[in-house]
């Protein structure tokens, strides 16, 4: 079987079935793929993909005239049943070329999860080289105007253990029934994260700071090798693994909040979920551009091998100094 890759970067290529070969898949004059028949995606502005085991919608929001994050999503059979495999980026603003850059980091990503997974590789060291290969796909974009950027997280959801890389503030969290069981899993590399965890200020103090959101480590820009973090998790039982931009948790940062607002729907229908909470985000102000994939645990048997990458490309900005703010 092969692995395939969806798109919202409005290409008029089939994004399922152009992923594995060099050459795109055509697409009729009225939209559909000619190769599988899907409904070809036009818009940047926002975009919804279903895989069964894993979903994501994406959206510019109100505030962005673009939409600076993008996701790619796949499944792949592992060793030991389907694998469930996400990338989300967030564009970094302050640097030019936002939206290619987070574009570029989860289509490189997901290339180098999707082949790992399909050959049975560890998903540690998979994740790792997956989001180092990004790194350096975002290097290689530098040119005069700067150097683009991007926050970066990535999960690999196996039979039995989920694993989360991630560079940035984009996050990724385990959600339950119980929302007091639930848990963020990832630990932002920003400011605010460093302050709280110094003991200077309590969590609410260090979000209402105006330097919140100025991250400590990141894609691209004057970074040349970060050094991805790296984590596993056994989940005890059924839940939900969301993966997302800082579009969604600048409205509800804690796990036990997404819960509450995530299922149950998302254990059964989590497309509408996701679409809830993105809409959700948009109602609470939408200041950002906003991700939302999600990933109902335990897996189903019998998954399609597929996936999909979304994400937009506009013009360059330009990029002032210090460190970058997405």
């Amino acid at each position: 079987m092969s692995t395939s890759t969806h798109d919202s970067s409005g290409a008029r290529e089939c994004p399922v079935c152009s992923a594995d070969s060099a050459e795109p898949a055509a697409v009729s004059p009225d939209g559909y793929c000619e190769n599988c028949g899907r409904k070809v995606p036009v818009g940047r502005d926002h975009a919804e993909l279903d895989l069964g085991l894993v979903v994501g919608v994406t959206d510019r929001g109100l505030r962005h005239q673009r939409n600076e994050d993008a996701m790619a999503l796949a499944t792949a059979p592992g060793p030991h049943g389907p694998v469930a495999l996400a990338v989300v980026s967030d564009g970094v603003s302050s640097a030019p070329r936002p939206d290619e850059a987070s574009l570029t980091a989860v289509r490189t990503a997901m290339r180098v999860l999707a082949k790992s997974t399909r050959a049975g590789e560890d998903p540690v060291g998979a994740s790792v080289a997956a989001a180092k290969a990004a790194a350096q796909a975002l290097n290689a974009m530098a040119s005069p105007e700067g150097s683009p950027a991007a926050t970066y997280v990535s999960a690999v959801v196996g039979r039995d253990v989920i694993t989360v890389c991630w560079v940035g503030d984009s996050r990724a969290y385990w959600l339950v029934a119980d929302p007091a069981d639930s848990t963020r899993l990832t630990r932002d590399d920003s400011l605010a994260e460093e302050i709280v965890a110094a003991g200077l200020a309590s969590v609410d103090e260090a979000m209402a700071s105006p330097q919140a959101h100025v991250i400590t480590r990141w894609m691209g820009a004057d970074l040349p090798d970060p050094q991805p973090h790296v984590a596993q998790f056994a989940p005890p039982g059924p839940g939900v693994l969301l993966v997302c931009s800082d579009g969604l948790w600048n409205y509800r940062p804690e796990a036990a909040d997404l819960a509450a607002l995530a299922l149950p729907a998302a254990l059964t229908d989590p497309l509408a979920a996701a679409s809830s909470m993105v809409k959700f985000a948009i109602e609470s102000g939408g200041i950002d551009n906003v991700t939302v994939v999600l990933i109902p645990f335990p897996l189903r048997a019998g998954g399609k091998d597929s996936a999909a990458t979304g994400g937009p490309a506009g013009p360059p900005a330009t990029t002032p100094p210090g460190a970058p703010t997405p």
